[in-house]
C-alpha cells in the first residue's frame, strides 16, 4: 500500500503546545459539560433518505424530553424542509410551544442572502442561536474558497455584523451567536485564535450575553491528545475568556470521537455537539449517548435521561432508518450479554455478592453501590431487563446456567453439580450450533436429571417409610430391576439410607454422596426440588427430583442418579 501519500498531522499542522505544560491530562471531569445535539442538522444532512417534518418533530420532542437545553434543529437556508421545520417550531404556540428552557440552534454560511433566509427562519422564536460558519484551514482556504487567511476573515467579519444588525432589529427576541471555524484541526493556531477573538470583539460578548466558539474536527486527523492540546491553547488564550462558550464538535473518522471529546472536556470544553448513537457524515459525529453515559459509569450525573434507552434507540432509528449496531456501548443488543462461560461466572457472582451487598447495607439492590464483573453500569439504570445478560451457546459456564436456572426457573443447582451440567451443555449446543435458551436448558436438566427418576431400567413402584422408636427409618417398596419385580426392604438412620439398603437388597450398591433440597418459586411455592450426588458401583452420577412432596422429590433424586448410571453402563 502507497503509505508515502499521507503526511503525519505535525507536517500538515502547527500545534502550539499549551504553556508552560498542558493541564489536561490531570484533570477530572466533575460534572457533564453542555450537550448539543445535532441530530436534525449534521446528522440529518449524512442521510440517504434525509427526515421529513414529521420525522424531524418527533426526533426533537425525544431530544426536549430527554433534557437537552440547547439543540441544533436545521440548517434552513439549505433546504425547505428545513426551514419550514424551524417555522414550524417558531409558530407554535401554547402547550406546543417551545419550551422556556430550550434554545434552537440554526447553521448558517458565511453569504449574506443565506444569513437572511436563516434569520426570516427564526423570525417569532423568543430565542436561538445563530451558528456561523466558514473553513479555515490551508487547504480548504486554497483549494475550495481561493482566499488568503486575510480574505477568509474579511469574509467572517462581514458576515458576523450583518447577523449582529439583523439581531439588533429583533429586541424582543434573544439571539445569541455561535461561530465555527470549519477544520478548526487543521489551521494555523494562531490563526483561528485571532479570527475567534476578533468575533468576540465585534459581537461585543459578556458572561451575561457570552458567544460560543464551536471549535471541530471536521475531519480527525491525529490522536485525540493533539486535539485535547489544541483546545487547551485556545482555553488559555481566548480573549473575554469568561464571556465565550468553549464548544467542540468531535468526528469519527479515526474511531476515536469519543476519545477526542472527553479529552477536549478535560483540556477546557464547556460544550459538545454531536448526534445520538454518533449518525452523521463519514464515520460520523462523536456519539453523545456513548460520551453521557461513560460519565454517569464515572459517577457523573450526565443531565440527560437514558432511563428507557432502548425507547431512544426506537425513535432514532426510525427517523435515521438505520440501524444501531448489537455491539454499540450501552444500547446495542448485545453489550450486557455474556456468552463466555468465564464472565457469565463472574457475572452471576457478581449479582450474588451485590444482593447480599445491599441486604448488609438495608437499602435496595437499585440504591446499592454497583460493582458487578464485565457490566459497567447496571443495566436496569437504562431500562434493560437482567434476561439478555447471560445467554448459553457451545462455550457455556457453570455460573451463567445456574443463573439462568435459578432466575428463570428457581432452581439453585449445588455447586458441584454445575460442572456436570456444564458438559450436558455443551454437548447439546455443539450438536446444534445454536444458542440455548433458559426455557431449553430448564427442559434439558429435567432430561437429563429428573426424567430419569421416572422412567429407567431400575423402577420404583409402590412405596412406605416408617420410623421405629430407636429412631431407625424402614423403607419398603415394590421394585423392578429389568425383567424382575419384587418387594424389598432397606433400614437405615433416615429415609434415603434405608432406600439405598432397599436397593442394595435388589443387588444396586448405592452411596449417597451428596444432598440438596430447596423450594421451588416465590415464597417457598407449592415444590420441591432435591439434588442427590450417589456413588453406584464405581460410577459418580448426579440425578434430581421435583415434587410438591420433599421425600418423594429426594427419592426420584437418588433412583435418577441410578438410572443414569444404568443408562451409562
Amino acid at each position: 500500500m502507497p503509505h508515502h501519500r499521507y503526511r503525519p498531522y505535525q507536517e500538515r499542522v502547527d500545534v502550539n503546545a499549551p504553556e508552560p505544560r498542558r493541564s489536561w491530562p490531570s484533570a477530572r471531569i466533575e460534572r457533564a459539560p453542555l450537550w448539543v445535539p445535532v441530530d436534525l442538522r449534521d446528522g440529518n444532512q449524512a442521510l440517504a433518505e434525509p427526515m421529513d417534518t414529521d420525522r424531524k418533530r418527533r426526533f426533537f420532542e425525544l431530544l426536549v424530553s430527554m433534557g437537552f437545553k440547547e439543540i441544533e434543529v436545521g440548517y434552513p437556508s439549505a433546504s425547505r424542509t428545513d426551514f419550514d421545520f424551524v417555522r414550524h417550531l417558531a409558530e407554535r404556540r401554547g402547550a406546543d410551544a417551545l419550551p422556556d428552557d430550550v434554545t434552537a440552534v440554526v447553521f448558517t454560511p458565511a453569504k449574506p442572502e443565506l444569513i437572511d433566509r436563516t434569520f426570516a427562519s427564526i423570525e417569532g422564536l423568543p430565542r436561538a442561536v445563530v451558528h456561523l460558519y466558514i473553513p479555515t484551514s490551508p487547504v480548504w482556504r486554497d483549494v475550495v474558497l481561493g482566499r488568503s487567511r486575510a480574505e477568509v476573515f474579511d469574509v467572517v467579519k462581514e458576515a458576523a455584523a450583518h447577523m449582529a444588525r439583523l439581531a439588533d432589529a429583533r429586541p424582543h427576541a434573544d439571539i445569541r451567536f455561535q461561530f465555527a471555524p470549519e477544520t478548526f484541526n487543521l489551521t494555523e493556531p494562531d490563526y483561528v485564535l485571532e479570527v475567534c477573538d476578533g468575533l468576540t470583539e465585534l459581537w461585543d460578548a459578556s458572561p451575561d450575553r457570552p458567544v460560543t466558539h464551536n471549535l471541530p474536527t471536521t475531519v480527525e486527523i491525529s490522536t485525540p491528545n493533539v486535539y485535547a492540546d489544541q483546545i487547551e491553547y485556545m482555553h488559555r488564550n481566548l480573549a473575554r475568556r469568561d464571556s465565550v462558550i468553549l464548544s467542540v464538535h468531535p468526528h469519527n473518522d479515526r474511531g476515536t470521537g469519543v476519545a477526542g471529546a472527553e479529552l477536549a472536556v478535560l483540556a477546557g470544553a464547556q460544550r459538545v455537539e454531536g448526534c445520538l448513537f454518533g449518525n452523521g457524515e463519514r464515520t460520523g459525529n462523536v456519539d453523545l449517548v456513548t460520551l453521557a453515559l461513560n460519565l454517569y459509569a464515572q459517577g457523573v450525573d450526565p443531565m440527560i435521561d437514558f432511563s428507557d434507552i432502548d425507547a431512544v434507540r426506537e425513535v432514532v432509528e426510525y427517523c435515521n432508518r438505520l440501524p444501531v449496531h448489537p455491539r454499540h456501548p450501552y444500547v446495542g443488543d448485545l453489550v450486557h450479554t455474556a456468552f463466555s462461560g468465564t464472565h457469565q461466572d463472574a457475572i452471576s457472582k457478581g449479582f450474588a455478592h451485590h444482593a447480599r451487598r445491599a441486604a448488609e447495607l438495608g437499602v435496595p439492590e437499585r440504591e446499592a453501590p454497583w460493582e458487578v464483573p464485565y457490566l459497567p453500569i447496571d443495566p436496569a439504570d437504562i431500562g434493560r431487563t437482567y434476561e439478555a445478560v447471560i445467554r448459553v451457546n457451545s462455550q457455556p459456564g457453570k455460573g451463567g446456567m445456574a443463573y439462568l436456572l435459578q432466575t428463570r426457573h428457581g432452581l439453585d443447582l449445588p455447586q458441584g453439580m454445575r460442572p456436570d451440567f456444564s458438559r450436558v451443555v455443551q454437548e447439546a449446543t455443539d450438536d446444534s450450533g445454536q444458542e440455548a435458551t433458559a426455557k431449553e436448558l430448564y427442559e434439558l436438566f429435567r432430561a437429563t436429571y429428573v426424567a430419569p427418576g421416572l422412567d429407567g431400567g431400575v423402577m420404583l413402584g409402590s412405596w412406605t417409610t416408617d420410623r421405629a422408636p430407636d429412631g431407625t427409618h424402614r423403607f419398603v417398596c415394590a421394585l423392578q430391576v429389568g425383567e424382575k419385580a419384587g418387594d424389598v426392604e432397606g433400614v437405615g438412620n433416615g429415609p434415603l439410607a434405608a432406600f439405598a439398603d432397599a436397593l442394595a437388597g435388589a443387588g444396586i450398591s448405592v452411596d449417597i454422596l451428596d444432598y440438596a433440597e430447596h423450594a421451588v418459586g416465590e415464597g417457598g411455592g407449592s415444590e420441591a426440588v432435591a439434588y442427590a450426588r450417589c456413588r453406584i458401583g464405581d460410577d459418580v452420577r448426579w440425578g434430581a427430583g421435583l415434587d410438591t412432596s420433599v421425600l418423594t422429590a429426594s427419592v426420584q433424586a437418588v433412583l435418577a442418579a441410578v438410572n443414569r448410571a444404568g443408562t451409562a453402563r
